[in-house]
């Protein structure tokens, strides 16, 4: 059986940790790097340029509402839409984070190179919120709760970085049990695609994803992902700041990585909100590294039987 078609993938490092109120994420890019993640790309074939991290840059700007570290979260998002958007001109990114408010700049980016080569973008989210948030609508502030709105159009992001906007409908929440109230209004409104645990538990994550991909494959786009620590069981992966009981399982998670990778329509991916402190021996780090290689094209039958 042929493994995966070879790809260049450039790692790019977005160690930020305003956006989550806590501190911790940034050292999320270098456990990724301890845990492999070069190394387990490579090993299926894949060309793999690790970019480093990138520097932000800084320019004043406010916004009204509740929104904290707006400086910082706009100075690395911009830093980052511009490296994402250039290596994906060579081929495929993926995102080492840092907290989820690195998409800001990673979708950023996806979405500046699907309208430059004519193509829509669909966003598949793994995440156990919604991250549909606007300054005016968050409760706490934290920015990492609002990438979603920022991409999809929302109100209330003046002047942090320009680039197309999502339709909602082509924003897919897979995962979720912890939104807003104020969120959940948001995402019905605007007609965005909300798949919870609840829904996994009845129809299965396979049925799921396949319908999600198979809108992808009829409006022949590209799909970037945003895998969030918390979209796994906390027992599984207790290396993230904002546990939620109830997450996917191992299985679960390698599957939808597998179904991704049969797409072929992978453009992007992030890995978000690992935090070290809370990690339990690098854990869910390696994890991390296992599910972004089932994404590039590791089978299961390649796996090597862990010592008991």
């Amino acid at each position: 059986m042929r493994g995966p078609a070879p790809r260049t993938i450039s790692l790019i490092g977005a160690p930020l940790e305003e956006g989550a109120g806590g501190q911790g994420c940034s050292m999320g890019p270098k456990a990724l790097r301890i845990a492999g993640i070069a190394e387990a790309l490579a090993a299926i074939g894949h060309t793999v340029n690790d970019l480093g991290d990138v520097t932000a840059q800084y320019n004043a700007l406010t916004l009204s509402g509740r929104a904290h570290n707006v400086v910082e979260v706009t100075g690395l998002a911009r830093a980052l839409a511009d490296a994402g958007e250039a290596a994906l001109q060579k081929g495929t990114a993926v995102y080492l984070g840092g907290d989820h408010a690195l998409s800001f700049g990673s979708v950023a980016a996806a979405l500046r190179h699907a309208e430059r080569i004519g193509k829509p973008l669909h966003v598949l989210w793994l995440d156990a919120h919604a991250d549909f948030n606007t300054p005016q609508t968050s409760e706490s502030g934290n920015m990492h709760g609002m990438p979603a709105a920022f991409f999809c159009g929302e109100p209330g992001f003046d002047g942090m970085l320009d680039c197309p906007k999502l339709p909602a409908r082509h924003f897919h929440l897979v995962g979720a049990r912890s939104i807003d109230p104020a969120e959940v209004d948001l995402l019905e409104a605007r007609g965005a695609d909300v798949n919870d645990m609840a829904e996994i538990d009845e129809f299965g994550i396979g049925a799921v994803l396949r319908r999600i991909l198979s809108e992808v494959e009829a409006d022949d786009a590209l799909l970037h992902v945003s895998l969030d620590v918390d979209f796994i069981e906390p027992d599984l992966a207790p290396g993230v700041g904002t546990t939620v009981p109830g997450g996917a399982t191992v299985r679960e998670a390698h599957l939808v990585m597998e179904l991704i990778n049969r797409s072929n329509r992978l453009l992007s991916l992030d890995l978000v909100e690992l935090n070290p402190f809370l990690d339990d021996r690098g854990k869910s780090a390696r994890l991390m590294v296992e599910l972004a290689a089932s994404g590039f094209g590791k089978r299961i039958f390649d796996r090597p039987t862990q010592p008991a």
